[in-house]
């Protein structure tokens, strides 16, 4: 049963929140140790909210959940779980988890309460209203990285990053419609109605509009991205050295639902799919430098 319910709080759905840490680390907050444990803190109660959000949405889903050839086979709709404790869980980690983010920071615990209303309104009617759906989705990663700016008191946080952000979660949500659209095929409305009202020439114009976005909004960012720790370089907008790991990986993203048929979990393609894993490792290896040691070199007079 404690096996069953540790699953039904999705573990490997927890990556999501990796989007907490964005404000700490774009505004150069990274080594700083209390900002840093702050935002910690902030991902752990994050990880305990969308974990009650979760349950909730498999006890609303459980019935159709019966129907689908692999959420059947979660600890609810196959019976490991009980109704009852996942009732029960649902409304206890609240409890302590709210508590908690208001001792951490009320700014920070007001747009954890926002999330989980939001998400809970789109387990019981929001996922069933086509293109509002997905949108609410994108909301739920713009939430995660607003939760991060009160945790490090964000002061140069670009607000070009809020629409990258959302454009990136939009493309993945969009994707993952297309994935069970084509999973299911006529059997796709009996698992989420709002599927019915998809159909793939409608998604894949969308996920075309969607990644010319996020390339020219991050693009923009890259442009007008502050560098506060080296100021006599800011004429020169160093992060669009960038630009060529984020345009692989969502090349290789659109690849793999297109051709491989991927997408129905993102979490599972970004932890299994090791060309899309070295691309996001090296755009993070590439910011990091350009935020944090090319200011430390040149500091310390080693820049020519």
């Amino acid at each position: 049963m404690l096996i069953g319910l540790v699953k039904t709080l999705r573990p490997k759905q927890w990556i999501k929140n990796i989007f907490v840490f964005a404000a700490l680390v774009f505004d150069s907050k990274l080594l700083m140790p209390e900002p840093f444990l702050r935002t910690l803190a902030g991902f752990f109660l994050l990880c305990m909210t969308s974990g009650t959000v979760y349950l909730i949405n498999d006890l609303a889903d459980i019935e159709k959940d019966r129907q689908h050839p692999k959420k059947r086979l979660r600890p609810l709709p196959s019976g490991k779980l009980s109704k009852g404790v996942a009732v029960a869980a649902a409304i206890l980690l609240p409890l302590v988890t709210l508590p908690a983010a208001f001792l951490l920071d009320p700014v920070f615990a007001i747009v954890l309460i926002l999330y989980l209303l939001m998400q809970i309104a789109y387990s019981f009617r929001l996922k069933n209203i086509v293109i509002i759906d997905v949108m609410v989705i994108a909301a739920g990663f713009l939430l995660r990285v607003a939760a991060g700016i009160p945790l490090v008191d964000a002061e140069r946080f670009s607000p070009w990053l809020y629409i990258c952000m959302t454009l990136l979660a939009l493309l993945i949500g969009f994707g993952k419609r297309r994935h069970e659209l084509v999973l299911l095929s006529d059997q796709a409305d009996q698992h989420r109605q709002s599927l019915q009202e998809y159909n793939l020439s409608l998604l894949d114009h969308i996920i075309s509009i969607v990644t010319a976005s996020i390339l020219i909004a991050y693009s923009l960012y890259t442009f007008h991205a502050p560098n506060p720790n080296l100021p006599e370089y800011r004429e020169f907008p160093l992060m669009m050295l960038s630009i060529p790991f984020l345009l692989y990986a969502i090349f290789r993203y659109l690849y793999l639902i297109h051709v491989k048929g991927l997408g129905g979990a993102p979490e599972e393609i970004v932890l299994s799919d090791r060309p899309l894993q070295v691309s996001v490792f090296l755009w993070g290896l590439c910011a990091v430098i350009v935020m944090y040691a090319l200011p430390w070199i040149v500091q310390n007079g080693q820049a020519p």
